[in-house]
């Protein structure tokens, strides 16, 4: 059975991941990318849908891990009552188009008698590859897919499965490296696994080194960052929102999906999280994978794409794989790709602005002359009703954050032409943009709950209404804020947490409830802040903060009733959500001729309505 979702430890190459368990389990791992079809699939099935365990044979024996600091690399103590080891486990950035995944023993204390099993299963645990041997390298083949093992300690072949027995004494280094490379290509060249330790070592310090301290956040903001960094697409810049697929938002519900893919809504806020960060050619690097990815005809942006910018991610479900703990379906793809979310102009035009302002690229007239038919075409669709941020699955609505981010488009783009000085038509976006407003302050907020509401004539809340104030469509002051703020807080608020919307009272398509939303819970801190609320914002900060796991990742969701971690993981947008929360204390902190206006909001000029 797959470990707790809080159980597992991310380890990468910056263009693929594996998912490692407390029990030296790998039981997750796509290659050659993070949508790819996995090698090692019992995270969402069984043992036999491919794993790799290094173990120690004796069942009492103790085990503690970390990242080494300033780095990917995870390193697991095994404690027996004969000895002690040293696990340590990465992925080196690759080289020549191959990646491998590196597995080092050392002995440090006694010895210890150790076990391990691999058994590999290509196309998500589906398909039992061919394996030859040549000494103790083992080469395995199917279809496409090509995977050489390096062992330190004698694989032996029986049921489908390869597994050793042997001893770790006090001295002693044994290595297991596993490379991948098309079936039809070369394969990959031996590694020397402590050289390449080294090597990765001082690629991910050095990386690190460049980001700006956090104080007093600085350690968890930078595992946030390092995480971050593991879950973006090194050859196009593009950050997956997670590296797996399907672990359910509840345990044993539907609510399971594959984020495996570059959402547009995380635009702003990863950009900014890493401005913040000082780590400026990463921004550019997200910036370029966004300018790229959307280009083309308007009508047809999507609210999601491929590593690549691809846009037909067609979502199927895996028969033969049970799910996380029996969690199905198992959920390939995205249909959500097809819906229409009026947000994501929103998050393009502010992306394309902040970039400018905050000195990412220079304003271009190309960029501009492709923003300005965005905006032509936003013009036509603004008022249809859509499936909204949280991409709901039971029919199109007004919803109050998809006309608050259309507002969002409007007033960027109005920005740029006035701030840049491109052409636009200006007197037409502004009317625009004064009737998207005054509509949001009309129809979507209620008077009888005091708040803005999931949806026009809705009485239902949504923690997007916690964005209304971070983007700048009102000051934190407008009464309207406060009172929103209170009710998410009196309402959606569970066991510290605050959930995206009542599962039960709204209709989503969807059977079942769900963990509370973790970004959502930051975006209320967020508000905290502005509210001059600084105090109750830093102890829920410092909550959040406790629901990290051993090694300080977080998933998408959080079950406060049971104390475990939800959806898919690690999840990008809550990390995303953590470093910008732990800027906005420290800006909050410091004295106003100090502070450098990080938060995400514009600086709108007051509107009346």
């Amino acid at each position: 059975m797959a470990q707790r979702i809080e159980d597992y430890a991310l380890i990468g190459d910056c263009e693929t991941a594996a998912l490692v368990g407390r029990n030296v389990s790998i039981d997750w791992l796509c290659w050659p990318r993070f949508d790819s079809g996995a090698v090692f699939a019992a995270l969402l099935g069984e043992d036999d849908n491919g794993h790799w365990t290094i173990t120690a044979k004796h069942p009492e024996a103790k085990t503690w891990r970390r990242y080494l600091p300033g780095t990917l690399i995870l390193e697991t103590t095994i404690e027996t009552n004969t000895g002690s080891v040293l696990l340590t486990e990465f992925m080196p950035l690759r080289r020549a188009g191959t990646s491998h995944l590196v597995r080092i023993l050392q002995g440090h204390e006694g010895s210890v008698e150790m076990v391990a099993e691999l058994v590999l299963r290509f196309d998500y645990g589906s398909v039992v590859p061919w394996v030859t041997r040549s000494g103790e390298r083992l080469h395995a083949i199917a279809g496409p897919d090509s995977i050489i093992i390096q062992s330190g300690a004698p694989l032996k072949r029986g049921d489908f499965r390869h597994q050793a027995s042997f001893t770790v004494a006090e001295g002693q280094t044994i290595a297991f490296v596993m490379g991948y490379s098309p079936s039809y290509g070369v394969p990959p060249d031996p590694v020397d696994a402590l050289a390449a330790l080294e090597e990765t070592k001082t690629g991910w310090r050095g990386w690190i080194a460049d980001a700006k301290e956090c104080r007093p956040y600085s350690e968890a903001v930078q595992r946030s960052l390092i995480t971050l960094k593991a879950l973006t697409y090194r050859p196009t810049g593009g950050i997956v929102a997670a590296p797996t697929t399907s672990l359910p938002e509840r345990l044993g519900g539907e609510r399971n999906w594959d984020y495996r893919f570059c959402w547009l809504r995380d635009a702003t806020f990863t950009l900014l999280a890493l401005i913040n960060s000082g780590l400026m050619r990463e921004a550019a690097d997200w910036r370029l994978w966004l300018r790229r990815a959307v280009a083309g005809k308007p009508s047809q942006v999507q609210i999601m794409y491929g590593l690549a910018g691809e846009r037909r991610l067609d979502e199927w479900e895996v028969p033969w794989l049970s799910g996380y703990r029996g969690a199905k379906p198992v959920r390939i793809g995205n249909a959500a790709a097809t819906q229409l979310q009026l947000d994501i102009f929103g998050e393009v035009m502010d992306v394309l602005y902040q970039a400018a302002s905050k000195g990412v690229a220079s304003p271009e007239q190309e960029a501009w002359n492709f923003q300005r038919t965005l905006m032509q075409h936003l013009e036509t669709v603004w008022e249809k009703p859509d499936e909204g941020l949280w991409e709901v699955r039971g029919g199109r609505r007004h919803f109050t954050h998809s006309k608050v981010m259309a507002w969002v488009a409007f007033d960027r783009a109005i920005r740029s032409a006035e701030e840049f000085g491109f052409e636009a038509p200006l007197d037409r976006w502004r009317t625009i943009r004064k009737r998207i407003h005054a509509q949001v302050c009309d129809q979507g907020f209620n008077a009888k709950i005091g708040a803005f509401v999931q949806s026009y004539g809705s009485t239902q809340l949504d923690a997007s209404a916690l964005l209304i104030a971070l983007v700048g469509f009102l000051p934190p002051s407008d009464p309207r804020i406060r009172s929103t703020v209170k009710a998410i807080g009196r309402r959606l608020r569970k066991g510290g947490l605050v959930l995206r919307y009542l599962t039960t009272r709204t209709e989503d398509g969807l059977k079942g409830r769900e963990g509370a939303f973790l970004a959502c819970s930051f975006w209320y801190a967020d508000n905290l802040v502005l509210l001059g609320r600084r105090d109750e914002a830093r102890e829920l900060f410092d909550h959040l903060l406790s629901l990290r796991n051993d090694v300080g990742l977080l998933a998408e969701e959080y079950d406060a009733a049971s104390n475990r971690m939800l959806g898919n993981f690690p999840q990008a947008f809550s990390h995303v959500a953590l470093i910008n929360t732990a800027h906005n204390l420290v800006q909050a902190g410091k004295p106003a001729e100090q502070r450098s206006g990080r938060r995400r909001e514009a600086q709108p000029e007051p509107i009346s309505t």
